[in-house]
């Protein structure tokens, strides 16, 4: 049994609002499954596909108080090209942020009309697409590799003290980073990891075998999908299997 990442949850005051935003930032297509839930999903993309990570975006009124555990980094194919879109996104109403990162970086930090971070890498598009790596804050990115390389069949590149790397196990899509930061979690992730099993698996089994290898089960009612929290505390849901 294994599960693999499907899409990345994202809260938003104003979801349709943020929707669009990202629909124009990535070149993606604009849908919504119900009310206060925008999906956003590449031009002729049949979910789930390990091409591309998608994204949901969930209406809340919670508001957005500390620096987002996990943020997106958006790929370019060259400088030119980074400064291009940098340009593009701040008439989209994105806006430079200082997150600590310093002048000698070849990244673009900017947050979103919420003041999600994200950043603007200088390469990789031709290897990802749009969006390049998921990235997820950690005080230990060895544990953080450890959970996830068993929790998903997603394969590990490479693990360090600083940061661990996967991908999909077909090599395809965006990264998934686990980066070491000083910083401890305090309030519940606005942006998290969602993992699907695959058809012929079963949820309450999968479940169990994330709580063998460290995860928690919190208990929320009225979903069908299960909600946890990885060894570090941040949540990710187990959707069902499909």
């Amino acid at each position: 049994m294994a599960t693999r990442l499907v899409q990345i949850n994202m809260k938003a005051r104003d979801e349709a609002a943020l929707g669009a935003f990202w629909a124009s930032a990535l070149g993606w297509e604009l849908s919504s499954e119900g009310p206060g839930v925008t999906n956003l999903e590449p031009p002729g993309f049949t979910y789930p596909d390990p091409v591309a990570v998608v994204v949901d975006l969930v209406a809340s009124p919670e508001p957005k108080t500390v620096k987002n555990r996990v943020h997106l980094d958006l790929a370019t194919q060259s400088r030119d090209h980074q400064a291009a879109l940098v340009a593009r996104l701040r008439k989209l109403g994105a806006t430079l942020a200082d997150v600590g990162q310093g002048d000698d970086v070849s990244w673009t930090v900017m947050a979103d009309p919420e003041g999600n971070e994200f950043c603007v890498l200088d390469s990789l598009y031709d290897q990802t697409g749009p969006i390049a790596t998921v990235v997820v804050d950690c005080t230990d990115p060895r544990a953080m590799a450890g959970f996830w390389g068993q929790a998903t069949d997603w394969t590990v590149h490479r693990v360090t003290d600083d940061n661990a790397v996967l991908r999909s196990a077909q090599g395809v899509g965006p990264y998934l980073q686990f980066l070491r930061t000083p910083d401890r979690k305090t309030v519940w992730n606005r942006v998290h990891l969602d993992i699907r099993p695959y058809p012929a698996d079963d949820l309450e089994t999968e479940a169990a075998r994330l709580r063998s290898l460290g995860a928690t089960v919190l208990d929320l009612p009225d979903i069908h999908w299960k909600v946890l929290t990885d060894p570090e505390g941040n949540e990710f849901c187990l959707l069902t299997p499909a």
